[in-house]
C-alpha cells in the first residue's frame, strides 16, 4: 500500500473518530460520591444535554488527561500532506512518547482520584475511549509499518519498527483499576505516543494561532478606529471656523531635493503630485488616503471642485498643477489648502498634508521674501498635534537637514516627529545605519530608511512610465533587493527600512494620536455645539431651515402670488389694455389725415399741397366724396394695422412686466439665478402661445378690414370714449407745451420764436442759407425748440376744435359719420377690442396661467440638482448663515456622536488588552502545565 493511501486512511479514521458523539448519562439514583461507573444507578435520560466539558454528576467539569478526539484528526490532517514516508517516520520515532504520556496520564489520574473518587473513574473511561480508537487505527498501522520496514530508513528507525509486539508496553486503564487490557504493538505504542505528543504540540500551537488571531484583529481593529478617525477628521473639515475641531494629520516636510514627493508617490503607488522645474507646489494638498479592499479601481476626487471620480491619475497631477500656478508669482505660497481623496485598495488610511519645500537660496524671478513665507506656512502646519514627517536624504548630513531643523522648533524633544531617510542607496551601508541609528538627532519614533525611486525598466525603461500603473510592487522588489544584499540591514539589527514599514509606522502613529487627541476634541466639539444651539435657539427661534425647505416655500409663495394675480388679471385687464393702444392708433391716423398742417422746414415759405385739398377747390360740389375716401382709408388703415400681432404683443409684455413684478416683491427678488429661471419660463411659454395667437386673432378680425356697421348705441359709446380720449390727449399737449416755455426761457421768448416761425411759414420772411446756424436772432436750437412750440400751440387748438365738434348736434348720429371721423374710428377700435379680448382671454391667458406655474416646478424643483439647490439657497446672506447655523449644528451632533461611539470602542481595546496581559501574568505566575 502507497503512503499517501495510508495517510488517506488515517485522516478517515480519526474525521470519524472526531465526529462521535458520546450518549449523555445520568445518576439521580446514585448516593453523593457515588461512581458515575456503576451500573446500579446508571440509566439514559432525553433532556437537553449539559453544556459541552461537563457531566451531570455535581455538575461539575470534566478533566481528561488528553483531548484525543480534538487533537487527532488535526494531528492526522497535517501528516496528510506529507508523504507516506515521513509519515511513518514521524509515528515511530514518537512511539516512545505516547508510553511516557500514558504514565503520566495515570499519574494525573490517580490525583484526581484521591480529590474526587467519582472524577477518577470519568477520567479512566475517557483513557479507554482512547485506547479502543487506536484499536480501530491498529490494522492500518500494522500494513503501515510493514511497508516502512520495506524502505531504507536509518538503523534507529528500524530498530523501532522491528520491535516485538510482546515488548510493547500496555497502557494502564484507568490508573490500575479494572482489568488490564492486551498488550499492544510497539507500532501502536508508537500511533499513541505520536498522538499524545501532538496533542501538547499542537496545543501549542493553538496558543500561537490564537495570538497570531489576536494580533491580526488588533491591527484591524485600529484599522477600523483609523478610517473611523479620518472620516470624523474630514466631517471637522466641513465645519471648519477652529484650529481646535481637528484631528490630527501627518504633515510631510522637507527641503526641494531630499525627495519628499517621491515618498509620498511611493506611498500610493502613482506619480500624481506636480512636477517642474521652478517651485510648483505653492499651495498645502490635503492628501487623504482611504483604503478600499473591495475596490477594483484606484481613483482621486477633489471634494471642493466637484469633478467627480478621476481614475486617470495624471489627470490628477495635471489639475493639480493648474491649481498650484493659479497662485500669483507675486505670492509665490498660498495656505489655501487643496483636498484631494485617493480611494485604493493598495493604499493605507492615512491622512497627510503635502507643504512647499524649504528653499535654501531665493531665485531672481522669485520674491524675496519667499523663503520666510514657506517657513511660516510650514510652521503653521507642524505645530501640535499634528505629526511630523521629517524627510532627509542620506546623502546629506542631518546637522544640515532643513526639515530636522524646523520640526526642532516646535517639537524640540521629538516626541512627534518621524525620520525619513531617503535615497539609502546613494551611501555605504554603514553609513546608511549610523543614520537610522542617530543618537546624536535622536527621535522618539524613530528613523526609516527607504529606497522611493523606482529602478530602470519597472516603468518602460524610464524612472517612470504613466502607463506602467502601480508602482508599489517595482519600488518594494528594488528596496527589497538593496537591504537584502547587505547584511547591515538584516532582521537581527532590528531596523525599521521600506516603504512598506514606513506605511506600518505611519498608521500605527497616526492612530495613536488620534486616539490621545480624541478627548480634547470631544471637549472642542461640546462647546461648539453649545454656542450652535445657542445661535440656533436666540435668533432663529429654533427653526429647522434647509436648502430643499427653503426652495420649496420661495417657490410656493410665489405660486400664490402668481394666483392672486390671475384673479385680477382677466379680460376686463385686457380689454383696457387694448383699447388704450388702439385709441393711440386712433389718434394718429386723425392727425395724419386730419389735423396736421404739412410743411417741411423753415427754408421753405410755402406749405406742402395736400391732393385732397386741391381736388375739393377744383370740384367744390365733391367735398362729400373727399371726407368719404378719407374716412374709409383711415378706417383701413386701423383694421389693416395687424391688430392681431399688436394685441397679442400688447398682452404678452403686460404679463412679462408683472411677472416681473412678483419676482421682485418675492423672495427670489435675492436670488439671480431663480430670477433668471423664472423669466426664461415666461418668456418662453409667451413666445411659443404668441406666434400661433397673433395668426389665429388675424383670422378672427378680418371681416372688419371689408365692412363695419355701426348701431346707434356703439356710435353713442364711441361718441363719449372719443372724446374723453380727446380731453386727455389736449391734457397732454397742453403739458408738454408748458414744459417747452421753461426750457426756451419763458412765456415772452417762446411768443417771439413762434412768431418768427409764423412769419416764414407765411413768406413774410425769406431765410438766408436755409436757416442753418440760425436766422432772426434765433440759434438753431431755439428754432428747433420754436417748431416744436408751434405744433403743440396747433395741436392743443386743433384739440379744443374737435371736442366742441363732437358735442355738437352733428355728431350726435351715425349719419353724418363723414364730418365726425374721430368718433366713427373709435367704435371701430372698440369692435376690434372687443374682439380681440375675448379671443386673448380663451387662448393666451388661460394657457398662460396653466403652464407657467409647471414649468417653474420643472426649472426650479425637479430639475435642479442638489448643488444646484445649495447655491440658490446660499445666495441669500440672511438664509446662507441660518442654513450654516443648522448645518454646524447637525454636523457638530453627528461629530460627537462618531466619537462617543470612538471613545467607547476604544475604551473596550484598552479592556481586552488589559484582560489579556492579565491573563498572561497569571500564567507566568502559576508557571508550568494547568491541569484544569
Amino acid at each position: 500500500m502507497s503512503g499517501r493511501l495510508v495517510t488517506a486512511r488515517l485522516t478517515t479514521l480519526a474525521r470519524r473518530t472526531a465526529l462521535h458523539t458520546p450518549r449523555l448519562y445520568t445518576t439521580h439514583a446514585l448516593p453523593a460520591g457515588g461512581l458515575l461507573r456503576n451500573e446500579a444507578g446508571l440509566r439514559l435520560i432525553k433532556r437537553r444535554p449539559w453544556p459541552l466539558g461537563s457531566y451531570a454528576l455535581h455538575n461539575l467539569p470534566a478533566t481528561r488527561s488528553i483531548s484525543f478526539a480534538r487533537v487527532v484528526p488535526k494531528l492526522v490532517t497535517k501528516l496528510a500532506t506529507a508523504g507516506a514516508a515521513a509519515g511513518g517516520a514521524v509515528i515511530a520515532g514518537v512511539s516512545y512518547i505516547q508510553y511516557q504520556a500514558g504514565q503520566a496520564g495515570s499519574f494525573a489520574i490517580d490525583i484526581f482520584g484521591r480529590a474526587k473518587d467519582g472524577v477518577s473513574t470519568v477520567a479512566g473511561g475517557a483513557l479507554d475511549t482512547v485506547n479502543g480508537f487506536f484499536d480501530q487505527i491498529d490494522q492500518g498501522w500494522r500494513k503501515t509499518k510493514d511497508d516502512l520496514e520495506k524502505a531504507d530508513y536509518p538503523e534507529w528507525l528500524q530498530k523501532l519498527l522491528a520491535t516485538d509486539e510482546s515488548g510493547g508496553a500496555g497502557g494502564s486503564n484507568g490508573g490500575g483499576q479494572g482489568p488490564e487490557e492486551p498488550k499492544k504493538s510497539g507500532a501502536s505504542t508508537a500511533a499513541a505516543g505520536a498522538s499524545t505528543a501532538a496533542a501538547f504540540g499542537y496545543g501549542q500551537e493553538d496558543g500561537e494561532d490564537k495570538q497570531e488571531a489576536e494580533k491580526i484583529a488588533r491591527d484591524e481593529q485600529m484599522m477600523m478606529l483609523t478610517k473611523k478617525m479620518i472620516e470624523i477628521r474630514g466631517l471637522l473639515q466641513t465645519v471648519g471656523q477652529s484650529d481646535s475641531l481637528t484631528l490630527p494629520s501627518i504633515v510631510v516636510i522637507g527641503s526641494q531635493s531630499s525627495g519628499k514627493s517621491s515618498v509620498l508617490e511611493a506611498i500610493v503607488g502613482h506619480e500624481f503630485l506636480p512636477k517642474g522645474h521652478n517651485m510648483v507646489t505653492r499651495r498645502p494638498i490635503e492628501l487623504t488616503l482611504v483604503n478600499t479592499p473591495d475596490a477594483q479601481a484606484e481613483y482621486g476626487e477633489f471634494p471642493a471642485l466637484g469633478l467627480g471620480k478621476v481614475t486617470d491619475f495624471s489627470q490628477i497631477q495635471r489639475t493639480l498643477t493648474d491649481l498650484n500656478l493659479a497662485v500669483p508669482a507675486s505670492d509665490c505660497v498660498s495656505d489655501d489648502p487643496i483636498q484631494l481623496r485617493i480611494h485604493s485598495p493598495n493604499v493605507p488610511d492615512l491622512s497627510l498634508i503635502d507643504l512647499p519645500g524649504y528653499i535654501q537660496v531665493v531665485g531672481r524671478d522669485q520674491p524675496p521674501a519667499l523663503k520666510e513665507r514657506i517657513s511660516q506656512l510650514c510652521e503653521k502646519y507642524i505645530r501640535a498635534p499634528n505629526v511630523i514627517l521629517a524627510i532627509s536624504a542620506a546623502d546629506v548630513d542631518l546637522a544640515n537637514s532643513t526639515a530636522l531643523r524646523a520640526s526642532r522648533k516646535v517639537d524640540p524633544r521629538g516626541e512627534r516627529t518621524i525620520g525619513v531617510i531617503t535615497k539609502m542607496d546613494l551611501v555605504e551601508p554603514e553609513r546608511a545605519v549610523s543614520l537610522l541609528n542617530d543618537k546624536k538627532y535622536a527621535l522618539r519614533l524613530g528613523y526609516v530608511g527607504v529606497i522611493c525611486r523606482v529602478p530602470a525598466g519597472a516603468g518602460g525603461g524610464k524612472l517612470f512610465h504613466r502607463g506602467s500603473g502601480n508602482i508599489q510592487n517595482a519600488i518594494a522588489k528594488n528596496e527589497n533587493a538593496y537591504f537584502s544584499s547587505h547584511a547591515e540591514f538584516a532582521p537581527e539589527a532590528q531596523l525599521d527600512v521600506g516603504t512598506s514599514n514606513l506605511k506600518k509606522k505611519l498608521m500605527h502613529v497616526l492612530e495613536q494620536t488620534m486616539a490621545a487627541s480624541l478627548k480634547t476634541t470631544s471637549e472642542a466639539i461640546q462647546r461648539e455645539l453649545a454656542e450652535a444651539t445657542y445661535e440656533f435657539k436666540v435668533q432663529y427661534n429654533e427653526r429647522p431651515l434647509s436648502a430643499e425647505s427653503y426652495l420649496a416655500e420661495s417657490l410656493d409663495g410665489f405660486k400664490h402670488s402668481f394666483r392672486g394675480f390671475t384673479e385680477s388679471f382677466g379680460r376686463r385687464e385686457v380689454r383696457e389694455l387694448l383699447k388704450h393702444e388702439l385709441d393711440q392708433q386712433v389718434l394718429n391716423i386723425l392727425a395724419q389725415r386730419y389735423w396736421n398742417r404739412p410743411f417741411d422746414d423753415l427754408s421753405s415759405p410755402f406749405p406742402e399741397t395736400d391732393p385732397l385739398s386741391s381736388l375739393a377747390k377744383a370740384d367744390p360740389e365733391g367735398e362729400d366724396s373727399i371726407w368719404k375716401i378719407k374716412l374709409d382709408s383711415s378706417s383701413a388703415a386701423l383694421t389693416k394695422l395687424g391688430v392681431g400681432r399688436l394685441a397679442t404683443s400688447v398682452v404678452a409684455n403686460a404679463l412679462q412686466r408683472n411677472i416681473e413684478y412678483l419676482i421682485s416683491n418675492s423672495r427670489f427678488a435675492a436670488h439671480p439665478f431663480a430670477r433668471q429661471a423664472i423669466t426664461e419660463a415666461s418668456t418662453s411659454i409667451l413666445k411659443d402661445l404668441s406666434y400661433d395667437i397673433s395668426d389665429e386673432l388675424e383670422i378672427c378680425i378680418k371681416p372688419y378690414k371689408y365692412r363695419i356697421d355701426l348701431e346707434d348705441n356703439e356710435w353713442a359709446k364711441g361718441r363719449e370714449n372719443v372724446t374723453a380720449v380727446l380731453k386727455e390727449e389736449l391734457k397732454v399737449a397742453e403739458a408738454a407745451s408748458k414744459r417747452l416755455e421753461e426750457m426756451m426761457g419763458g412765456r415772452k421768448k417762446v411768443k417771439d420764436v413762434m412768431s418768427f416761425i409764423d412769419r416764414v411759414r407765411s413768406g413774410q420772411v425769406v431765410l438766408e442759407g436755409d436757416g442753418v446756424g440760425g436766422a432772426g436772432g434765433f440759434s438753431q436750437a431755439l428754432l428747433s425748440k420754436g417748431r416744436e412750440a408751434v405744433f403743440l400751440r396747433d395741436r392743443v387748438d386743433v384739440l379744443k376744435l374737435r371736442i366742441l365738434a363732437i358735442k355738437s348736434k352733428q355728431c350726435a348720429t351715425r349719419k353724418n359719420k363723414y364730418h365726425c371721423p374721430e368718433v366713427f374710428l373709435d367704435a371701430v377700435a372698440d369692435k376690434l377690442t372687443t374682439t380681440a379680448d375675448l379671443f386673448l382671454d380663451a387662448e393666451l391667458l388661460s394657457k398662460f396661467y396653466y403652464q407657467l406655474p409647471r414649468e417653474l416646478d420643472a426649472r426650479l424643483g425637479r430639475g435642479l440638482s442638489q448643488d444646484e439647490i445649495d447655491r440658490f439657497a446660499r445666495e441669500d446672506p440672511k438664509i446662507k448663515r441660518h442654513l450654516d447655523v443648522v448645518r454646524r449644528k447637525d454636523l457638530l451632533e453627528h461629530v460627537l456622536k462618531e466619537m462617543e461611539g470612538l471613545r467607547q470602542l476604544e475604551a473596550r481595546e484598552k479592556r481586552a488588552v488589559s484582560r489579556r496581559e492579565e491573563r498572561e501574568r497569571m500564567k507566568k505566575q502559576g508557571g508550568g502545565w494547568s491541569l484544569f
